[in-house]
């Protein structure tokens, strides 16, 4: 049998046509953006002797981590944190998502009964969404005091700022002669968001819970640095008093847990689509 090579097809100007016009505007812009990097990088970025000189420092941190802490008692108190984590990570996807269904449905276009009035629900979920979760943390920290509530009301503020977007996204594409068939029939926009909109956007709304239950645990282990519960309380203390084979097992059982949720989350999702 003769191999045929084909040869690439010559760049012709349709091809060319096909990308944006450079305009005086969008070059300035992309010098602009160009400087920025560059100055960027000369402030931020390590040098090659900065991480060169670093290497002894983390080899000598990782020597001191090494083994890992086994002794009971602290496994024991370790296993405590750990569950608490799941524990804020799940009961605050939970009632983020339930709180992030009526925000969705007030902010998604032809679908909201607010009409006009649909960014004041679209501001609350950006507001939720932008916020970074640390600082959430701190809010709640100072608002309810430190522990796992601080961390669960995070994790609902975070998980309804990130299910109301997409599931705002979702309600927008969904079936529209189906909408337009019951408004024809006189029915109320609640109607027709259970008869018609959520059936549609089911898979839709699932597939974006399961995500969210994974970026909570990851988010979960870390707010107990700043005190608002979980297994990041006792990997701060390890790391401040210097005990690092704890921290060490702290790190491979948050590594062991995160793990075995996106393989779970991924199970179900296989199960479910």
């Amino acid at each position: 049998m003769t191999d045929h090579l084909r040869m690439p097809r010559p760049i012709s100007s349709r091809d060319i046509a096909r990308w944006p016009r450079l305009t005086p505007l969008r070059f300035t812009v992309l010098v602009a953006l160009g400087a920025v990097l560059i100055a960027s990088i000369g402030e931020v970025a390590p040098g090659p002797d900065r991480l060169i000189g670093a290497l002894p420092r983390m080899a000598s941190l990782l020597d001191r981590m090494v083994p890992p802490e086994t002794d009971p008692a602290f496994l024991g108190r370790m296993g405590l944190r750990l569950l608490e984590t799941l524990q804020i990570a799940l009961v605050g996807t939970v009632f983020g998502v339930l709180v992030s269904f009526p925000l969705a449905w007030l902010a998604a276009k032809h679908v909201s009964p607010l009409n006009a009035g649909r960014w004041i629900s679209r501001g609350v979920i950006s507001l939720f969404r932008t916020v970074p979760d640390l600082v959430w943390a701190l809010f709640f920290v100072s608002a309810v005091g430190l522990g796992a509530i601080a961390g669960t009301l995070t994790i609902i503020v975070d998980t309804a700022g990130f299910c109301g977007r997409f599931f705002a996204e979702a309600m927008e594409e969904s079936d529209p002669k189906s909408r337009e068939a019951l408004e024809a029939v006189g029915a109320r926009r609640i109607d027709i968001l259970f008869a018609s909109v959520v059936p549609d956007c089911m898979p839709s709304f699932i597939n974006t819970s399961l995500f969210a239950l994974e970026l909570a645990v990851r988010s979960s282990v870390v707010l107990g640095i700043v005190g608002a519960g979980g297994i990041g309380q006792e990997l701060k203390s390890a790391f401040e008093l210097f005990q690092y084979p704890k921290a060490a097992t702290i790190i491979l059982a948050i590594f062991v847990i995160v793990l075995l949720m996106e393989r779970l989350t991924d199970w179900l999702r296989q199960k479910m689509g």
